[in-house]
């Protein structure tokens, strides 16, 4: 179980750090800084998979850059966990927007209809040269809105920093017709099947 491990979390995201937290985790933070381009032609569970593990490496080796003992000096065994989360819609990606003129095209194209949040959550144990990656899918249905709603959500700034455009848990919630799966993967991490996970690697 993840309780069971010193958490190096790769990530910056106050969602994420935020349900670590509530399950009584307080992960070190380590954000990766790369560039979240993703792999040409590729699906919204490779991107994700391929995005956690770039961003997973990325701390890994910019921590033993600076501190080789970092590892070897935190109490309990560490692990790192990055992840990575898009908004898919048919085949087109929906990553976060850059411009409000973006997050717009995003919430409009979602519109009345069904989508896929995919999460890619890659486990490092620093050391081992032990990798494990997975990808968590929920289904996710909007119900019908103008464009004033559109407007009115975006004037809040909450978009700009969410895949899709939207935060189910904020000031969004109320445009969501339903959904089927993890609301934690909406969130931003799937944490029931992570725990199924780092529970099998165990074994």
């Amino acid at each position: 179980m993840l309780e069971n491990y010193n958490i190096v979390l790769a990530s910056a995201s106050p969602r994420r750090i935020e349900m670590f937290c509530r399950h009584g985790i307080k992960p070190f933070v380590a954000p990766a800084g790369v560039e979240e381009n993703l792999p040409f032609g590729a699906g919204a569970r490779r991107a994700v998979m391929f995005l956690a593990l770039k961003k997973g490496l990325y701390t890994e080796s910019g921590i033993l850059e600076k501190d080789a003992s970092f590892f070897k000096k935190l109490s309990g065994r560490p692990l790192i966990v990055s992840a990575d989360t898009v908004v898919c819609l048919r085949d087109t990606i929906l990553g976060k927007p850059e411009t409000e003129e973006e997050a717009f095209r995003m919430l409009k194209a979602l519109c009345g209809k069904t989508h896929q949040v995919a999460t890619g959550v890659c486990f490092i144990f620093p050391g081992s040269g032990r990798k494990h990656v997975f990808c968590e899918v929920t289904q996710v249905r909007m119900k019908d809105y103008g464009d004033r709603e559109i407007l009115d959500y975006i004037a809040t700034g909450e978009p700009m920093d969410k895949a899709g455009a939207y935060a189910i848990q904020g000031g969004w919630k109320d445009y969501v017709q339903d959904f089927s799966g993890d609301y934690d993967n909406i969130v931003g991490f799937p944490w029931k099947r992570a725990q199924q996970e780092i529970g099998c690697l165990e074994l």
